[in-house]
């Protein structure tokens, strides 16, 4: 959908169920949505090749699957050019640990999510690949201690 298209009530009820749970069958889905199975179909079908919907995938423990480490990393380049941030744009695609990355402003450039099995492999991480580059000039690590709330539903407001 382009950005003047805007969302109808049906569409965001639809949205907010498959964001709870996008496994359910498309018969539970239009029964909790209030509509016959066929335009609800046909509504999440529009909703994927618009672009709302960009991907279904499985949210996985992380920690149930040996991933128990988690911090963010501030990322500061030494040089914030085009080609420097595209550059390092294409390393954080490739390395599997960073799961978020966010170009943002201030006095650092990247706010990275780096997963790992523990702090060893975080160490490991940061000195082979995140330093291990000529791009980065400053990296300032915070250990995440405890997850309060994790969630990938939107706030979506009709």
């Amino acid at each position: 959908m382009s950005e003047t298209t805007l969302l109808d009530h049906t569409d965001i009820k639809v949205l907010r169920i498959l964001q709870k749970d996008a496994s359910q069958s498309i018969a539970d889905i239009a029964r909790e949505a209030g509509m016959s199975q066929t335009p609800c179909w046909r509504r999440i079908k529009r909703l994927k090749e618009s672009g709302v919907i960009k991907q279904v995938a499985a949210l996985v423990d992380r920690e149930s699957v040996g991933l128990g480490f988690l911090a963010y990393s501030f990322v500061k380049l030494n040089l914030p050019s085009r080609e420097n941030m595209e550059t390092f744009d294409r390393l954080v695609n490739v390395w599997p640990e960073v799961v978020t990355c966010e170009r943002i402003t201030g006095a650092v450039d990247y706010l990275i999510k780096v997963v790992t099995t523990d702090i060893k492999d975080y160490d490991n991480f940061l000195r082979l690949k995140l330093l291990n580059n000529e791009l980065v000039s400053d990296v300032q690590s915070r250990i995440v201690v405890s997850t309060i709330k994790e969630t990938v539903a939107l706030p979506l407001r009709e």
